[in-house]
């Protein structure tokens, strides 16, 4: 049930807190034993935790589900990898906070880490799509994304470093958004690429997006890269006439058919609403995979150094002739997209490579940033595909890391900028769906979401 609708059922009291948590943990069972959506299901804890009395905050006994690498204090966190399976988390992260008294039905499958564009590599055994069980859900938000498509949860909490909201989204026909890096709080997130990841939204419909981000957006003291900005109320929408839509030009090869088909007919409706429709070249956005697939390795090498057994992580029994054959037995619980990702992190930052890899793709990010402030100057949204493809086979890619990360080709430079983005269900392709990326410029949330919604209801309404 949609957050809005649950919202308005609570508040006229046709349904009490207790009845939606007895419905929801129902489903949630049934539904993870299923596709394994859940890495654990926090009955226990949510019953404990939760205040019965109090009806205050924006989600008062709403259902949520929060991805297993954002830290909730006194439960096993273990950012889908076997290294944290016993790790029970000191604090909670700031959105988690923020969310208030909201119903925690579990913690999201993902892939180890956040490494992954599938949720195949998680430590817990792959999570399946609910639309078609054959096919993944995207990563590495495809647990979180699976449970609100599934219905064992009215909303989720996801991370996005270089579209791992918006693709599951897609993916499994809901809406997902990237909000500005420094609008929510990155406190509490076990950090994969620290000047890419942000919390972001998976919700049902545009509506429940909004709902959600005016509880999580805002600044937050103990993050260094919050910032300042105005508060809003998202789900008062905006009248979207007189903005100028950009239409991303890019390289047909690769992208499928359905999914150019259903990108074209998105298109014609907007011409055809008489939204003034202007086509964007831009000349190195090309090269956002490459810098990405340079940038955040090296990031991931720098934080995982931590898991080395002492600090956090599994600590082997035993006795050990040297240090180095401790931290190799520790971090032999890694699983081998976590070791890849170090590895090639590890190589880019070593000395002969650093000025070469490192320092270049640096120096490109800051030029694709300058391009997308050049292009946003002239234009208030860019559309473009959320995913290349509709949804692949389970184990199609899992032995093609290269034609995995490819997944992620639309979503990926929003990161790199910092920009918002979110994907929308943009049509229904036999039981699966293909997803619509719009960008806007950063902190401008409160008008991407009222286009988002125009659109929505263009598209389904």
């Amino acid at each position: 049930m949609k957050v809005s609708l649950l919202k308005e059922n609570l508040r006229s009291k046709k349904i009490s807190p207790k009845e939606i948590l007895e419905d929801y943990f129902k489903k949630a069972k049934d539904i993870n034993a299923d596709i394994n959506c859940f890495i654990k299901l926090e009955e226990e804890y949510t019953y404990s935790h939760l205040d019965f009395d109090n009806y205050e905050d924006n989600l008062s006994f709403i259902p949520g589900v929060i991805k297993d690498n954002i830290n909730i204090k006194n439960t096993i966190t273990t950012a889908g990898s076997q290294i944290l399976k016993n790790y029970k988390s000191p604090y909670s992260a700031t959105v988690v906070k923020k969310l208030g008294n909201f119903s925690l039905i579990g913690k999201g499958n993902m892939d180890a880490f956040a490494f992954g564009s599938s949720t195949e590599n998680s430590g817990y055994g792959p999570t399946l799509n609910p639309l078609d069980k054959n096919k993944v859900p995207g990563g590495s938000s495809g647990g979180v994304a699976a449970a609100v498509m599934a219905g064992a949860s009215a909303f989720g909490i996801g991370t996005d470093t270089g579209g791992s909201v918006r693709q599951p989204a897609s993916f499994c026909g809901i809406v997902g958004l990237k909000p500005t890096y420094g609008l929510c709080s990155r406190y509490g997130l076990i950090a994969m690429g620290s000047s890419f990841d942000v919390p972001g939204i998976l919700a049902e419909d545009v509506l429940d997006t909004a709902i959600v981000l005016n509880s999580i957006a805002g600044f937050d003291i103990k993050d260094s890269t919050s910032i300042k900005v105005k508060k809003e109320d998202y789900t008062k929408f905006k009248d979207v006439k007189n903005k100028k839509v950009g239409i991303l030009k890019f390289p047909k090869e690769g992208i499928s058919e359905d999914v150019l088909n259903a990108f074209d007919e998105t298109i014609d409706l907007l011409k055809k609403s008489n939204i003034d429709i202007v086509e964007i070249d831009m000349k190195y956005i090309s090269h956002s995979l490459a810098v990405y697939y340079i940038l955040v390795p090296s990031e991931i090498s720098a934080n995982m150094a931590r898991f080395d057994g002492i600090r956090f992580g599994y600590h082997p029994k035993g006795e050990f002739k040297d240090l180095l054959n401790f931290y190799k037995d520790a971090r032999s619980e890694f699983e081998d997209e976590v070791k890849r990702r170090i590895m090639i992190g590890a190589y880019t930052l070593s000395q002969g490579y650093y000025d070469a890899y490192y320092n270049k793709a640096l120096r490109v990010r800051n030029i694709i940033k300058q391009e997308f402030k050049d292009v946003f100057g002239k234009i208030d949204f860019l559309l473009s595909p959320t995913t290349p493809t509709l949804p692949f086979n389970i184990g199609e890619k899992t032995k093609d890391p290269l034609s995995m990360y490819l997944s992620d080709i639309f979503t990926v430079p929003v990161n790199l900028v910092g920009y918002p983005s979110i994907s929308i269900p943009n049509k229904k392709i036999g039981n699966l769906f293909s997803g619509l990326q719009i960008i806007s410029r950063p902190f401008e949330e409160s008008n991407l979401l009222s286009f988002s919604y125009f659109l929505e209801n263009k598209l389904w309404k």
